[in-house]
């Protein structure tokens, strides 16, 4: 459970904030201090939108690929352990044809 002194924002609060950033071409922390609210809780959500928007920083996966990497990988792992199985059978025939 989160501290008695952690605030919470809205959805509609955070993306205000976020469209404030982009419109004034004022800093984050500009904005942040003019709202009032924590510097890196504003770029924190200025982030996440832009990675959804798939305008994150370079080098930054957006959602999208996020996703990708992650179906890819599973069917790595899938691929691996099957390969492991027959290999394994391979072996156990071989051994009980001695």
């Amino acid at each position: 459970m989160g501290s008695k002194y952690t605030k919470r924002y809205t959805e509609e609060f955070k993306w205000d904030a976020i469209a404030l950033v982009d419109s004034s071409g004022r800093t984050v922390t500009a904005v942040a201090r003019e709202l009032g609210i924590s510097s890196e809780s504003l770029r924190g959500w200025y982030r996440k939108a832009k990675a959804v928007q798939d305008e994150g920083t370079p080098g930054e996966l957006s959602s999208a690929e996020r996703e990708e990497l992650k179906r890819l990988r599973r069917e790595n792992r899938e691929q691996q352990t099957i390969e492991i199985m027959e290999k394994a059978t391979a072996f156990f025939v071989k051994e009980n044809d001695r």
